[in-house]
């Protein structure tokens, strides 16, 4: 969650021979251009530092104590796996400390020790057994690789749900009674996960918190971002028949895959949990440790396509662990691009010629809605586009209403989808179309939106979330086009509740199936309201960053600056309000409530 400008002494402060090595692989990797990108958004100070914030974030003794004195009506038991090979001591301890220090009583504890010359570990493993009988351990002969030892593992559970903890991670001291709490509120739950941090040090020094959304399978499969904690239903794990050695590496990653397939019901708890261990032969911390886990990703995701009976290429990104699935496009649907105009002859010339120009599918009509113009100039240009059997030139001589004006277009429209347009953009990736479209055949889609820039390379919108700002609003707003922004959300794929209509595409069926854009909201929030009434029919809104265009912004509109436009703003907010006064409440299931409401860049949210 970085901003402002690097404090270099800070940075070489904490600059290890190891740093320096590590500096010098992603150098090689990344290229220098993008290899100082990174170095900025990994340096960069926190808004809100991270370590503070954690302190105060922490529950404190009092509220542990009263987690303990706790009745539960059923609690279930659950059980901990654990795969332990070739453990720090250190480590080892402080893992299973963080076990015993759990709030909540009914667990177990199931480690398999997969290092049989290692008299140290047994020790240590015998000593925590005798402490306290929930604690199993089990020898094995041999060490069988990751899967293998986690099979193990899992063999000897018995309880009713089965958590994954790492040998040389952490727990914190109310994970298992924040599950339990969530069991109890819906005990149909089948899968659970939760928000992670990372540790390092002598002192385990908390940073980069990992503030999740809830379940997003598109953004599962740009990466594996539920990892810890995860829990799962004894009866789901059995289904999936356990962990795969042929994906070692990224066992878990698959595996989690295989359970959210399973899963009727899954619950996301944005606490943090779980605190991931990082030193130089973690993948936490070293990433080229393991490069044959990533690709082990790659093909867990492949699986999954397959699985859920979609077709679609796999490709690792830069970024190590995060990955591009692109959808081939079925047939040769027609499109058509909707674009409401008025006067804007210079903005309108720009958006029609880029897409004429640079757009590699070809079966689309441009449908240009005219709005009351009163220049010369554009119906003179309307007279030229009019010798184009693409374009078609509608008329809509009522008040501008920005709603009203795209359904009676898509009245008019010819195509089995529908691209909505400002007339202020410009295309920029010459395969937006087939890009948006293979998202938006898919079966579980309704609506897909793209990566917009301002003229000037910084980002205008890269998503929207509910609550920003009051209402809704844009992510990464004026952050630099090349950067990637928190946990590299402005540059992948993902599940959002909204995103603007300045570039949405839209299934003709789901349109009509939601009666169109809300007109009682002429200008404001209605690509907002239509995306959450699309979520609400059980459609997935997908956030294609692959899908990139200029958005010079409503400049022909004007800006809300007289009583009646300010009047008539206020009135949307209000609709908006009270439509979706349950979900302003809950927060966007999209986003995470440590997240600031304040900012659009994946802030902490500051502790009252």
């Amino acid at each position: 969650m970085p901003t402002g400008k690097l404090e270099w002494g800070r940075i070489l402060g904490r600059l290890s021979p190891y740093t320096i090595q590590k500096g010098f692989r992603y150098l090689k990797h990344f290229g220098f251009k993008e290899f100082w990108i990174r170095l900025h958004e990994r340096f960069e100070p926190e808004e809100i530092p991270y370590g503070p914030w954690y302190e105060e974030y922490r529950p404190d003794p009092e509220e542990l104590e009263k987690q303990r004195k706790r009745k539960w009506k059923n609690p279930p038991k659950i059980s901990i796996a654990v795969p332990a090979y070739q453990t720090p001591e250190k480590f080892l301890r402080q893992m299973m400390d963080s076990v015993l220090e759990q709030t909540y009583e009914n667990w177990e504890l199931c480690i398999v020790n997969a290092s049989p010359k290692d008299a140290s570990m047994e020790y240590i493993l015998r000593e925590y057994s005798r402490k306290d009988e929930r604690i199993r351990w089990k020898k094995l002969e041999e060490n069988k690789g990751i899967a293998e030892n986690t099979n193990e593992a899992l063999a000897m559970t018995t309880g009713d749900y089965v958590g994954l903890l790492d040998h040389d991670d952490l727990l914190a001291p109310n994970a298992l009674y924040e599950v339990a709490s969530a069991l109890e509120r819906e005990p149909d739950t089948e899968v659970i996960y939760t928000d992670e941090d990372k540790v390092r040090g002598e002192e385990l020094e908390h940073f980069q918190p990992h503030l999740k959304p809830d379940f997003s399978p598109d953004l599962l499969r740009s990466n594996n971002y539920i990892c810890h904690f995860f829990v799962v239903k004894k009866s789901i794990l059995e289904k999936t028949g356990g962990f795969r050695r042929d994906y070692d590496g990224a066992q878990d990653y698959d595996f989690i895959f295989r359970c959210t397939e399973k899963a009727e019901k899954i619950c996301h708890i944005p606490e943090i949990l779980y605190h991931w261990r990082t030193h130089e032969s973690s993948t936490a911390d070293n990433p080229e440790s393991k490069l044959y886990a990533f690709e082990a990703g790659k093909r867990a995701i492949e699986d999954n396509l397959k699985r859920s009976g979609l077709t679609g290429t796999v490709t690792q990104t830069k970024d190590y662990g995060f990955y591009r699935v692109k959808y081939p496009v079925i047939g040769t649907p027609l499109v058509s691009i909707i674009i409401p105009n008025k006067d804007a002859r210079e903005d309108l010339e720009k958006c029609i010629t880029s897409i004429l120009g640079r757009s590699i599918y070809s079966n689309y009509e441009i449908l240009i809605v005219e709005n009351n113009s009163t220049s010369q100039e554009i119906f003179d240009y309307y007279r030229q586009l009019s010798e184009n059997p693409k374009i078609r030139l509608l008329r809509w001589k009522k008040e501008f209403n920005y709603s009203a004006i795209n359904n009676y277009a898509a009245s008019k429209a010819k195509g089995e989808y529908l691209l909505f347009l400002n007339n202020d953009t410009e295309v920029i990736t010459s395969d937006w179309i087939e890009e948006m479209l293979g998202f938006c055949q898919r079966e579980d889609t309704g609506v897909v939106g793209a990566k917009l820039y301002y003229g000037n390379n910084t980002i205008q919108h890269a998503g929207t979330v509910i609550g920003i700002g009051g209402i809704a609003g844009h992510m990464f707003v004026d952050m630099p086009r090349e950067r990637s922004g928190y946990m590299h959300k402005a540059s992948i794929i993902q599940d959002l509740s909204a995103v603007t209509a300045a570039c949405m595409m839209m299934k003709r069926q789901v349109f009509e199936a939601v009666q169109g854009f809300e007109e009682t909201l002429s200008v404001a929030f209605n690509d907002v309201d239509l995306c959450l009434r699309v979520r609400e029919l059980g459609y997935l809104v997908v956030y294609d960053p692959y899908v990139e265009l200029y958005h010079y912004e409503s400049k022909s509109r004007g800006a809300e600056d007289n009583k009646e436009k300010i009047r008539r703003f206020q009135t949307e907010i209000e609709f908006m309000r009270c439509r979706w006064e349950k979900l302003l409440k809950e927060g966007d299931p999209y986003y995470n409530k440590n997240l600031s409401l304040a900012k659009w860049n994946y802030s902490l949210r500051p502790k009252d």
